[in-house]
């Protein structure tokens, strides 16, 4: 019993592992890039992610590239009304000792063409543009999509 629960405590801690991952750019942090998991049919997901600012000048984020998309935008959510929409933004503020949100209903970088279905268990590269911090590879983890499918607008 007790054999069972250690090795179950190390695998749980494990995948904690695999889920939490960040990278560094200068004054940057990149947390947690991820993405759901979509219908093996669907041409277009989305990339999130936070940006940590532990610097004393604002940067922005400009743009994203992929390889397994032919494109990729920054994007964020507006209301017109009681419609929530999706708009291409130009570029994205993490202010200096600050923080700025890529997350579902916000903020997020859209990936148009996809070349291949995005599988829970994946990963995918990603390319960020910054300002000042200049390009920054991450990699971006496939996750299940929850129960509870929330609409996106994608």
């Amino acid at each position: 019993m007790l054999r069972h629960l250690l090795a179950s405590a190390v695998l749980l801690s494990l995948s904690t592992l695999t889920l939490a991952h960040e990278f560094r750019a200068g004054d940057l942090m990149i947390d947690h890039p991820w993405a759901r998991e979509l219908p093996p049919t669907s041409a277009t997901s989305a990339a999130f992610f936070t940006l940590h600012n532990h610097g004393a000048q604002e940067d922005r984020l400009l743009g994203a590239s992929t390889p397994v998309a032919g494109k990729a935008e920054l994007h964020t959510h507006i209301h017109m009304g009681e419609v929530m929409r999706m708009q291409k933004i130009d570029s994205a503020s993490i202010p200096a000792h600050g923080m700025t949100e890529f997350v579902p209903g916000g903020n997020h970088v859209m990936l148009f063409d996809l070349k291949q279905p995005l599988k829970a268990g994946d990963s995918f590269p990603l390319t960020l543009q910054f300002e000042k911090a200049g390009k920054v590879e991450v990699t971006v983890n496939v996750e299940a999509a929850p129960a509870q499918h929330e609409h996106q607008g994608h």
